[in-house]
């Protein structure tokens, strides 16, 4: 059974940090890259970093490139988020895909497995 759970959301000020992790389980593709995504509030999903499992290439989106850093020790992926934004306020998914194109994989729609989510709201 394929399990990715998510950790570490919360409420955050502008400006300040967090890290997400995915603890992953159960998926076992020799190649497959895991992903953060985010859905805002009246809004779609949308991608925000993958990672390749094996080789550790990663693809960002263009609005957090400078800002969040994915990292992974397998099997927990995490996601350091820096100088958050209020906009970046939305359930983030943690997914999994196989595979091994990590830029490709933040344009996906559609992933293999998904988690339940964890909410991350910046406000002060």
């Amino acid at each position: 059974q394929v399990r990715l759970e998510e950790s570490g959301g919360g409420r955050v000020q502008p400006g300040g940090s967090l890290r997400l992790s995915c603890a992953v389980s159960g998926f076992t593709p020799t190649y497959y890259v895991i992903g953060w995504f985010r859905q805002a509030p009246g809004k779609g999903r949308e991608g925000v970093s993958c990672i390749a499992r094996r080789y550790g290439s990663t693809g960002y989106a263009d609005s957090v490139e400078d800002r969040f850093t994915i990292s992974r020790e397998n099997p927990v992926v995490d996601l350091e988020m820096n100088n958050l934004k209020p906009e970046n306020t939305a359930v983030y998914y943690c997914a999994a895909l196989s595979g091994e194109n990590a830029r490709a994989c933040v344009k996906r729609l559609q992933m293999d497995y998904w988690g339940r989510g964890t909410q991350v709201t910046v406000s002060s």
